[in-house]
C-alpha cells in the first residue's frame, strides 16, 4: 500500500492548504486507486482508505462528494466510515446513491438515518433491494405519499402487519398507493380484506385496467358484488360424496393438476368441482357457480392463479354442463384470454373469493 499512496505524498498539505480543485483532484485519484483494487484489498487496506476518504470529504464541495457517493455505493467492501458519513449528508445528491445501494449500510444504520433525515432520504432508502421491517416501519410512519408508494411497490421490502395497516389507512386517500398495496403478494389475508372494504371502488378500477376487455365483465361482478352474487342462482347441490372421494385423493397425496385434468376429461363434474374447491380453498358451491356460469372467465382465473396449463383449463371448460363456450371460436378466444391474463391479477381475484367466505353459503371441501 505504501507505493500506492506515494501518488499523493503531500496529502496532508493538500487537504490543509490546497485549493478546492487540488482537493477534488486528490479525491479522484484516491477513488480511482481504490476502485481498481477493491476486490483485492484486505481489511487493513480498506481502513486506510477509509481514513483518507474521511479526511478529504470534510474539505471538498458537494459535487465531488456526490460523485464519490455514486462510485462507492455499489462496491461490496467500500470503506464503512465514509459510507456512513455520505449517507448522513444533508444533500440528497450526496446521500442518495449510498442510501439506495450500499450493501455496507446495515439495519441499525438505516433505522438511525430514517428516524432523523428528510423525506428525500427516506425515498432513497425505500428503493433499496432489501429492507428489513424495523426500517419499513419508520418509512411508513415518517414518509410522505411518494415514500409510501415507492415502499409498497418494492418487493424486497419486508412490511410488518402494523406497517400494512398504516399503508391501508393512507391508501384511502391515494388511489395509486391502494393499487400498489393490493398487488403485493405478501399482504396478509385479513389485511387484504380490510383494503377491499375500505377501497373497493378504487381497486375495482385498477384491476379492470390491467386485464383484457373480454374478462372485465366477470371481474367487475367479482369486485363490486359479494362473491357469487353475479353468478347464476341454482339449487344447492350435494357434493358430499364427491368431497369424500377428493379427501381420499388428498390423503393419498394424489390431488394435483393431473388428477384434476383427468376428472375433467372423464366428465366427473361433481368430483372435478370438489377437487377445484379443495385445491383453491374456495367454498364448493361458489366453485360450482363460477364454473357453470355463462362465461369461462372464472375457470381461466382459477387455473391461471394455480399455475395450471391451458390444456387443463380447456378440459374443465369442456366438462361443463351444456354447450356454452365449447365451440371452436369460443375455445380459441378463451385460449387467447388465458395467455393474456396475468398470474398476479388471477391470484388477487382468487384471494378475494377466499377471504370473504362469510358472504356466501357453503364451505370448502
Amino acid at each position: 500500500m505504501a507505493p500506492a499512496f506515494s501518488l499523493l505524498p503531500e496529502l496532508e498539505t493538500v487537504v490543509r492548504h490546497g485549493s478546492g480543485e487540488r482537493r477534488s483532484e486528490a479525491l479522484r485519484q484516491i477513488t480511482a486507486l481504490f476502485l481498481r483494487g477493491a476486490d483485492r484489498f484486505k481489511d487493513e487496506h480498506i481502513r486506510l482508505f477509509d481514513d483518507v476518504f474521511v479526511l478529504l470529504i470534510n474539505e471538498i464541495e458537494s459535487q465531488a462528494r456526490a460523485e464519490l457517493s455514486r462510485q462507492l455505493a455499489p462496491v461490496e467492501n467500500s470503506p464503512i466510515q465514509v459510507i456512513r458519513k455520505l449517507a448522513k449528508d444533508e444533500d440528497i445528491m450526496v446521500a442518495g446513491p449510498v442510501l439506495a445501494q450500499s450493501p455496507r449500510l446495515v439495519t441499525a444504520d438505516l433505522v438511525a438515518i430514517a428516524s432523523a433525515m428528510s423525506a428525500e432520504h427516506l425515498y432513497a432508502i425505500s428503493s433499496r433491494a432489501e429492507i428489513a421491517e424495523p426500517v419499513t416501519d419508520i418509512l411508513v410512519r415518517r414518509g410522505d405519499f411518494a415514500v409510501k408508494r415507492k415502499l409498497a411497490g418494492n418487493a424486497g421490502a419486508k412490511i410488518s402487519e402494523s406497517g400494512f395497516s398504516a399503508l391501508i389507512r393512507s391508501a384511502e386517500s391515494d388511489n395509486v398507493l391502494a393499487e400498489t398495496v393490493a398487488f403485493r403478494a405478501d399482504v396478509p389475508d385479513h389485511m387484504f380484506r380490510e383494503l377491499i372494504a375500505r377501497a373497493t371502488n378504487v381497486l375495482q378500477q385498477r384491476l379492470l385496467a390491467k386485464v383484457r376487455p373480454e374478462t372485465q365483465a366477470e371481474l367487475r361482478r367479482i369486485l363490486t358484488q359479494a362473491p357469487g352474487s353475479g353468478l347464476p342462482h341454482k339449487p344447492a347441490r350435494d357434493f358430499s360424496q364427491a368431497q369424500a372421494k377428493i379427501r381420499e385423493l388428498t390423503d393419498a397425496g394424489r390431488l394435483d393438476e393431473a388428477a384434476l385434468a383427468a376428472l375433467a376429461r372423464q366428465h366427473c363434474y361433481d368430483e372435478m368441482i370438489a377437487a377445484m374447491s379443495k385445491l383453491a380453498s374456495i367454498p364448493v358451491d361458489v366453485v360450482d357457480r363460477l364454473v357453470s356460469g355463462e362465461r369461462p372467465d372464472p375457470i381461466l382465473i382459477l387455473c391461471k392463479a394455480a399455475g395450471y396449463s391451458w390444456p387443463t383449463a380447456r378440459d374443465i371448460i369442456m366438462a361443463r354442463p351444456g354447450n356454452r363456450g365449447k365451440s371452436a371460436p369460443s375455445i380459441d378466444a378463451a385460449s387467447t384470454n388465458f395467455d393474456r391474463l396475468s398470474e398476479s391479477t388471477a391470484r388477487r381475484v382468487v384471494r378475494f373469493w377466499q377471504v370473504t367466505p362469510d358472504s356466501v353459503s357453503g364451505s370448502a371441501a
